[in-house]
């Protein structure tokens, strides 16, 4: 394969994805955006309702930023509490790690079930059409996976890019690649599943893919700045909550590297499943540390940072 072809087809089947992710949370927050809101103002002044909902809600809507930016619109229309955030960011934190499940399991033909049945449905009346579209998106998302991991397969024979990517086995490194294309996609779910890919493909090694996978975590923060530009400052506030939670996970992996991966690479499993796992534990692992402290960490940020007369 010519590689102006390969790189056409992996910019084209990564636009696929981020297409299907953002179609897919859309047409659910259309559906269901009242629900949320009720769903906000009932369970977040308890910090493990609060870290459900996050759970929930990102588990739905497949994207932790989509989840973030709402909570940063709510408080900035004051639907929620700024010292009510951090459990909601933590849980969707953990939320979005159901796509690298999903990646993990190459699921691709349940993709082409759904597209098709959510395809069929669109001709129906009433509630069944009213639920194609989500339906028939979630299954553009596991297609496009399959379509992705196809594309990317002529790099298995590729000396220069296994030399560029071995790069990512030094943490600070593979941190750094996995913000960057979080921060240029937009999305950590994109390139998770880029990480999880190349594993599987033999591509990545277990510790580049975890350094990657804990960088997306910091990327993905800046759509939350974006959607809090021209917002209050308590939602300019909440953005940099959410910077601040992903810095110290990041913080807390570099000098614990070695350790994690060798704990991860314990795990009976293909390297996809063992990503998989990194990645959860790392997100479980990072609220377990902050729930207790969820009241005292945005106290903090809202003392030592900017003030604003609408925090609560």
């Amino acid at each position: 394969m010519h590689w102006s072809e390969l790189i056409f087809g992996v910019i084209a089947s990564i636009g696929l994805f981020i297409h299907s992710l953002e179609h897919f949370s859309a047409k659910l927050k259309d559906r269901a955006g009242n629900r949320i809101k009720a769903s906000v103002n009932k369970f977040s002044s308890n910090r493990i309702s609060g870290l459900i909902l996050g759970i929930a809600a990102t588990a739905i809507i497949q994207s932790s930023s989509a989840v973030i930016s709402i909570v940063v619109s709510f408080v900035d229309s004051e639907v929620l509490s700024f010292a009510n955030t951090l459990p909601i960011i933590l849980g969707a934190n953990i939320g979005t790690t159901l796509t690298a499940w999903l990646v993990s399991m190459d699921i691709a033909y349940l993709g082409i079930i759904l597209v098709s049945i959510g395809f069929i449905l669109g001709y129906f009346p009433g509630k069944m059409k009213f639920y194609s579209k989500p339906i028939f998106y979630l299954g553009l998302i596991l297609f496009s996976l399959k379509l992705i991991g196809g594309t990317l397969e002529p790099l298995n024979t590729s000396e220069t890019t296994k030399e560029f990517l071995m790069y990512a086995s030094n943490p600070f490194l593979g941190v750094l690649l996995g913000m960057i294309i979080s921060t240029i996609t937009q999305s950590s779910s994109v390139t998770v599943g880029l990480a999880i890919i190349l594993a599987g493909q033999g591509i990545l090694d277990l510790n580049s893919a975890i350094g990657i996978l804990v960088g997306a975590n910091l990327g993905t923060t800046s759509t939350a700045f974006i959607a809090a530009i021209k917002l209050n400052q308590v939602a300019q506030k909440t953005a940099l909550l959410n910077l601040l939670v992903n810095i110290f996970g990041v913080l807390i992996y570099l000098p614990l590297h070695k350790i994690y991966s060798e704990m991860i690479a314990s795990i009976d499993a293909s390297i996809a499943i063992q990503v998989a796992y990194a990645h959860l534990i790392f997100n479980v692992s990072l609220a377990i540390l902050l729930l207790p402290f969820s009241k005292s960490v945005t106290k903090f940020v809202d003392s030592h940072f900017w003030k604003s007369s609408h925090s609560n």
